[in-house]
């Protein structure tokens, strides 16, 4: 990755405004995953959600080919959102050969879609992306605290009964479970990896 593409502070990770510049159309960066593709989850992902015509809601997708990668794998029916105009359009663009794709731009706190919407949802680090904020990991801000709960809120709203909301991070239990536990849902988690560990956390609601 270029060094020009990374923010001076980690709390940028934060700001639609950092986003746009980094996914400017100029840009040298095609694309970019955080952790884990699709190839090192792909058995997981088939084991969760085993309909590939789920209707799919990608949170944050970013650049990342993770949508493209399950779509070449025979999950056609995927929705990507991002809250960065910038890279919807671009992402848009580059996948014009799949139009049973839909890109649309969103804040995952703020969700436009109609309840009941969805068999399933996956967020693959952009929740992690909200807690960038300088504070002490044990005791988060106030408005990161609000700001993850909304994310999950939102989810489970346009998510249908029987659905599932797939959270693939490196963030511990501890750090996590707080945002994801609700009543009226049950919690699988999962942990990835040999000596550096992921989670992936599992909600079904």
């Amino acid at each position: 990755m270029s060094d020009r593409v990374l923010p001076q502070k980690n709390e940028e990770y934060g700001s639609k405004e950092y986003w746009d510049q980094r996914y400017n159309l100029e840009s040298e960066e095609q694309s970019f995953d955080w952790f884990k593709s699709y190839a090192d989850v792909a058995d997981l992902l088939r084991e969760i959600v085993p309909v590939k015509s789920s209707r799919i809601l990608m949170l944050g997708c970013g650049n990342s080919t993770l949508s493209q990668d399950m779509y070449e794998d025979g999950f056609k029916n995927i929705v990507n959102t991002d809250y960065s105009r910038v890279l919807i359009e671009k992402m848009r663009h580059k996948h014009a050969y799949a139009p049973e794709m839909e890109w649309h731009e969103m804040d995952i706190r703020d969700l436009k879609f109609e309840t009941d919407t969805f068999d399933v949802a996956i967020d693959k680090g952009t929740m992690d992306a909200m807690m960038t904020a300088k504070a002490d990991v044990w005791d988060p801000p106030e408005e990161v605290v609000q700001n993850c709960n909304r994310e999950v809120d939102e989810v489970l709203r346009v998510l249908k009964k029987g659905g599932v909301f797939i959270y693939l991070t490196f963030g511990q239990p501890h750090f996590r479970k707080r945002y994801l536990e609700r009543p009226e849902t049950t919690l699988e988690i999962r942990k990835i990896g040999e000596a550096f560990h992921y989670y992936l956390y599992i909600v079904r609601t």
